[in-house]
């Protein structure tokens, strides 16, 4: 082929092939087009100071509005549960529950900030941060500072979340990668009902 040719070619090709979506645009993707969803997620702690991060993995489902299940499952296993008013954590090797009302987490969990309809828009600023290892990434930033959030970045992929990372005031670094992700999967609203266990401490309100 000759050169001229070949670059109309390409040229051509680039038109034809259509464009990703920005951050931005898969992140109103998700929002609006995934109703309910579940996955596996594997999550990286960095302590500032410490010498090796702490992993653990489980599985997260939601339904929108407001309404997930957190669940790690090793090396740990510790529940977390957002019925829409209040937000249930249990500690099983403790039997412990702490519970406060979930408006609360919505800066902070980043199963709140993924279930909710606009917790994202609400909390924090939030602008594309270009693409990398094919995904297309948005940064937000907290509205106040007293969030105790520094950063989160998430980057998307076909309009579903598949890594975030959450920085803290700290210092520490919260990295999360999602797997096989289902979304408008059916679900059990029971799993998203919380009782304490009988004999378990509760704290909060």
């Amino acid at each position: 082929m000759r050169p001229l040719i070949a670059f109309v070619a390409a040229l051509a090709l680039a038109a034809a092939a259509p464009a990703r979506a920005t951050g931005l645009a898969q992140l109103k993707g998700f929002v609006e087009g995934a109703k309910s969803g579940r996955t596996a997620f594997r999550q990286s702690v960095a302590a500032k100071g410490a010498r090796e991060p702490q992993v653990s993995t489980g599985t997260f489902t939601f339904a929108r509005p407001g309404r997930f299940r957190w669940a790690y499952e090793k090396p740990f296993e510790q529940l977390i549960v957002g019925d829409g008013t209040k937000l249930w954590i249990y500690d099983r090797d403790l039997n412990q529950v702490i519970t406060h009302p979930q408006e609360a987490a919505l800066g902070q969990s980043p199963a709140a900030l993924l279930s909710g309809d606009n917790a994202l828009d609400r909390n924090f600023e939030v602008v594309d941060a270009g693409k990398a290892d094919g995904l297309e990434f948005v940064d937000a930033t907290p509205r106040t500072p007293e969030s105790g959030v520094e950063r989160v970045r998430i980057g998307f992929r076909d309009n579903l979340p598949r890594t975030m990372e959450l920085r803290d005031t700290f210092g520490n670094v919260t990295t999360l990668t999602f797997e096989a992700f289902e979304r408008n999967v059916k679900l059990d609203p029971a799993q998203f009902a919380f009782i304490p266990p009988k004999g378990a401490d509760v704290v909060g309100n």
